[in-house]
C-alpha cells in the first residue's frame, strides 16, 4: 500500500466518521447531554434551543464529511501528488471548513 493511498484511506475514513456523527444530530435524536452535540450552557439551557442547533451543526459537520471526501479523492487523482502536499492540503481543509462550521454555529445560536 503507497504512503497516497493510506492518507487517501484516513482522509475518507474521517470523513465518513464526520458523517456517521453529524446523523443523529440532523435528526435530532441526541437529547442534551454534557458529552455529545454543540454543548456550551446556552444550548444546555433548554431543549428548545439544544435541538434546532444542534441540527444546525450537525448539518455543517455532514457538509465539512462531504467536502473532505470530494477533497481527498480530488487531490489523490491529481497526477505525482506529493504525499506531504497532499496531507496538507486535505488538513487545510478540514481545518478551515470545521472553523467555517463554528462560526456559523454560534451565528445561528445568536439568533436564539
Amino acid at each position: 500500500m503507497t504512503p497516497l493511498f493510506t492518507m487517501l484511506a484516513l482522509y475518507v475514513g474521517l470523513g465518513l466518521l464526520f458523517l456517521g456523527i453529524s446523523a443523529p444530530l440532523i435528526a435530532r435524536r441526541i437529547p442534551p447531554n454534557n458529552w455529545y452535540g454543540f454543548r456550551v450552557p446556552k444550548t444546555l439551557s433548554s431543549p428548545k434551543i439544544w435541538y434546532p442547533v444542534n441540527q444546525y451543526s450537525g448539518k455543517e459537520m455532514y457538509k465539512t464529511g462531504l467536502r473532505l471526501i470530494l477533497c481527498a479523492f480530488a487531490l489523490a487523482l491529481v497526477p505525482g501528488m506529493k504525499v506531504e502536499f497532499y496531507v496538507s492540503a486535505c488538513s487545510a481543509v478540514l481545518i478551515l471548513d470545521l472553523a467555517r462550521g463554528l462560526i456559523l454555529t454560534v451565528r445561528y445560536l445568536r439568533t436564539f
